[in-house]
């Protein structure tokens, strides 16, 4: 089945998600900024959770699939790739995986099971694992033998942002931390090689681009119009790119992108953490933007390659309204018109949820204020544990890679 996403609404049929692993047990306090989280979940109650959020999804017929089962069953088809997929995984580790590059091959490629070798990749290489001595006499003196060559990926349970779905398309994306920029190798190879995409996905952005942009900052907010979100990750130089790609494919059906300038903190760190829809005629927002937000509208130039872009100076219902084709938007607020339970709410994602069916949506339960208002605007709220999860600073959207939806 390929890829099929021309809204935000649709009733969702496949998706993918990560299912946390080892790599959260590889988090120390000393790496937290340089590996993006705040604190450290307990891996235990984080797959509960997260088993919960899939059993919702299942439940309401959605068929999930796992990150890590569509890599090593690419592995497994094409066994050719393996030893391409370990030196390229060991080449974009970073120095100290260079140095070390023999001995990590060795480690890696001596693990015969596909789905243990992903998942190797992803937990990381401590230097006591690899067998030989001897390998930095000054470094094994003044730093501990449980050191990294090979960091983990913990933000990899967000599956949202290495690749964005778009229409039959995708944006495979360079992401702006070289923390998070292996997580695309993943991508990569599942949407070139396994049998389900190979073939029958156009490529709108690719990881070898130079400027950053993450999915969390891409709303298919109709089959003709796309969001796209100007943020701390994602740069107005890589909106124009995806646009001249998205523009040049003659099987592309949008026609206009926006693009949702949005204030650069981390706060904010994608346009879904600020704004999601959730209805035909319904938005989440949280209020804290709306003073902030300035809106562009990009379409085709006149000439191939060229772009046109103009600044909106409606108000944000007014334009998503004009843009869908609808008399009138609601704006649903994170946190009410309480300023304190607004920006503890979004803080942990109560603006970023995962729109299922029209109007049915999954929340974090501890967003409570933001759910009982979603129900009293005749929104169908399915609440999931968030406690562990919600430290990674993101919701029930940014753990969700929808691969199919129904058109609506």
């Amino acid at each position: 089945m390929p890829i099929h996403v021309k809204s935000e609404i649709g009733t969702l049929k496949r998706v993918m998600l990560h299912r946390p692993g080892q790599e959260l047990e590889h988090l120390v306090p000393g790496e937290l900024e340089r590996l993006l989280f705040d604190d450290i979940p307990y891996l235990r109650a984080a797959r509960q959770e997260h088993d919960v959020f899939a059993g919702i999804l299942r439940g309401q017929g959605v068929e999930v699939v796992y990150l890590e089962d569509l890599m090593a069953g690419t592995l497994k088809g094409r066994p050719q790739l393996r030893e391409h997929f370990i030196r390229q995984f060991i080449e974009e580790g970073g120095n100290i995986a260079q140095k070390f590059k023999d001995q990590l091959f060795r480690l890696l490629d001596g693990i015969e099971d596909e789905r243990e070798l992903v998942q190797k990749t992803m937990a990381g290489v401590r230097m006591n694992e690899l067998k030989a001595g001897g390998h930095s006499p000054l470094a094994d003196r003044v730093r501990p033998d449980s050191r990294f060559i090979l960091d983990p990926i913990p933000n990899l349970y967000f599956t949202r942002d290495p690749f964005a779905s778009i229409g039959c398309g995708v944006s495979l994306n360079y992401m702006y931390s070289r923390t998070r920029r292996r997580e695309t190798i993943y991508g990569s190879y599942i949407l070139e090689e396994h049998p389900d995409f190979a073939g029958s996905t156009p490529f709108y952005y690719r990881r070898d681009y130079p400027f950053s942009i993450e999915g969390g900052d891409i709303l298919n907010l109709s089959r003709r119009v796309l969001a796209v979100g100007i943020s701390q990750r994602t740069t107005p130089e890589a909106i124009e790119l995806l646009a001249q790609n998205i523009f040049g494919d003659d099987t592309a059906e949008i026609e206009t992108i926006l693009a949702f300038d949005i204030p650069s903190i981390r706060a904010y760190m994608h346009l879904d953490t600020v704004m999601t829809q959730i209805d035909y005629d319904k938005f989440t927002v949280h209020p804290g933007i709306l003073g902030s937000l300035r809106v562009y509208e990009i379409c085709r130039g006149d000439h191939r390659d060229t772009l046109n872009v103009t600044e909106l100076d409606s108000s944000l219902p007014v334009i998503l309204g004009t843009h869908l084709g609808l008399d009138q938007v609601t704006m649903i607020r994170c946190g009410g018109k309480d300023r304190v339970a607004s920006e503890r709410e979004q803080w942990n994602d109560g603006s970023n949820t995962l729109c299922i069916a029209p109007g049915k949506v999954v929340v974090y339960d501890r967003n409570y204020i933001t759910n009982g208002i979603l129900r009293e605007n005749g929104v169908e709220v399915l609440e999931m544990p968030s406690s562990e999860l919600s430290r990674g600073r993101g919701g029930p959207r940014c753990m969700s890679m929808p691969l199919w939806r129904e058109d609506v």
